[in-house]
Order: C-alpha cells, then structure tokens, then sequence
C-alpha cells in the first residue's frame, strides 16, 4: 500500500509531540510534504522529555495538529531525565491555558483523556479529567 493509496482510504498518520522540539517536528512534517501527515499533540510529553513549552510549541504545530491528548506532567528534576505525569490540572501543562490555545489555532479534533498508570486511580484521575474538561469546554 503507497501513502496515496492511504490518503485516499481517508488515513492520517499523527506523530506524536514530545520526544523533539516542536520545531523540529515541524520542519520533518515540511519535509516529507504529504497532506495526510500531521501531530498529535500531547502536552505532557512536551515537559516529560523536556522538549519545550506546550503552548509555544502549539504556535509552532497548530496547523498540523490532528489529534490531541489531554495529559499533564512536570519537566523532569535532572538533565535527561523523564519528567512525571501528573493528573490533568496538576501538572505544569497550564490545562486552561492549553484549551484556550487550542480555540485560538480553531483545533476542532477530538481531546484525549491519557493517563498512563493503572488500576482504580487511573479511573478516578480520567473521571476528574473529564469533568474538568467538560467545564473548560463549555464554550469550545
């Protein structure tokens, strides 16, 4: 299967934000140069890996967003560490800010709730999320 084959299916490929500068991505996603390529972009791994500010780094990929993961973390404690995730809200991903960036660049995709742990927590941390969400959105 060619990548036409593919768009013409109706199939995006996302690469995910957060191990690289959203500058980089960018010029990679330039330069392949195919209209079915594009980000998704998770916040958190922007200061997981310690690749750059969220909302900065939406100013750079806004065009190219397709999906987006609604996940909030903190920059990592030493030189190339990994961050931590935190529950959305508790992070330093600035949540109110983010959605109010992504109305700004006209994101009309769907928000992700991630939380990469386990169990009974994870459960209760998306049922949170998604209440914050939903109050963040009213007016989306």
């Amino acid at each position: 299967m060619t990548q036409s084959d593919c768009r013409e299916n109706g199939q995006k490929f996302a690469m995910e934000t957060g191990q690289e500068k959203a500058s980089v991505l960018s010029m990679f996603i330039e330069d392949v140069n195919r209209l079915n390529i594009g980000a998704n972009f998770d916040p958190a791994n922007m200061l997981l890996y310690d690749a750059g500010d969220p909302i900065e780094a939406l100013d750079i990929l806004g065009r190219y967003v397709i999906a987006v993961h609604c996940k909030d973390g903190k920059h990592p404690e030493r030189r190339r560490g990994l961050g931590k995730e935190y529950p959305l809200g508790e992070g330093n991903v600035g949540i109110e800010r983010f959605i109010n960036k992504l109305k700004e660049i006209e994101y009309t995709g769907s928000l992700t709730i991630e939380r990469e742990i386990s169990g009974e927590q994870q459960t209760k941390d998306i049922l949170k999320a998604k209440k914050l969400l939903d109050k963040l959105v009213e007016t989306y």
